[in-house]
């Protein structure tokens, strides 16, 4: 890959909702990466009505990286991850998509890696995973740690999805198959990556995995609360009898 990806364009979906001190060390980290291994990408920044300013700061990222990297798509308000993804997808000009957190919890250096693996199977889906040797997670607390993995166990038990890692949501998607997959997603939130994960399986698409190390948010609240909890539980026994 270090010749260039000259025949693919890499659309890359950051959802933002107070992100104004993570957005510019993101974005910085993604070009570094991506421009290293001269990867033809762009930048879709999707800000719901950030009340810290975010906005502000990907407009002055536009003016540094140039409107034809960082591409600005913003919102009135919170109105969801699934809607911010179909919103994001309207205007990709790439024929990959990578979905990924921008608060660094999601490190721009495995998107080459996601991208490597995507060309070696041709994989209609390349999943980061934490739970795969070599993945892992850093800056939780023991209790955190442990929904998560519990969450994951049940999840394999329940759903048996041939993937190792249904919660993440840093991934790289064909831009066909994740349209189709979104269309058919209904869950909000939370177990709204997991279900991408199961109706990927329903379909018979193809998914690869490369082993992540996920660092829990430098700045800013985690979103993870007990209401999320429960709505995984939920969705969870949701998908288990509807698939």
């Amino acid at each position: 890959m270090g010749q260039g990806d000259i025949e693919n364009k890499y659309t890359i979906i950051l959802p933002t909702y107070n992100e104004r001190e993570n957005l510019p060390i993101v974005v910085a980290l993604i070009e570094t990466y991506l421009e290293e291994w001269k990867i033809n990408y762009e930048i879709i920044v999707i800000d719901d009505g950030s009340p810290d300013g975010t906005l502000e700061i990907a407009k002055k990222l536009q003016e540094i990286y140039g409107s034809n990297k960082i591409v600005l798509r913003p919102r009135e308000k919170k109105l969801g991850l699934g809607t911010a993804y179909i919103h994001g997808m309207k205007h990709a000009t790439g024929n990959f998509i990578i979905l990924m957190d921008a608060d660094l919890s999601h490190h721009p250096k495995f998107i080459p890696q996601l991208i490597e693996k995507q060309k070696e199977g041709d994989f209609d889906v390349v999943s980061g995973s934490r739970y795969i040797e070599g993945g892992g997670v850093y800056g939780w607390d023991f209790k955190r740690k442990l929904i998560s993995r519990g969450a994951n166990f049940l999840t394999q038990i329940l759903l048996r999805p041939g993937a190792s890692d249904l919660t993440g949501s840093f991934r790289l998607y064909k831009k066909e198959i994740l349209e189709k997959l979104i269309k058919s997603c209904i869950s909000k939130g939370y177990v709204f990556q997991m279900e991408m994960i199961v109706r990927a399986r329903s379909f018979g698409f193809s998914i690869g995995e490369v082993p992540i190390t996920f660092v829990d948010r430098i700045y800013g609240e985690s979103k993870l609360g007990g209401s999320e909890i429960m709505q995984f539980a939920k969705g969870l026994l949701y998908l288990f009898a509807t698939t």
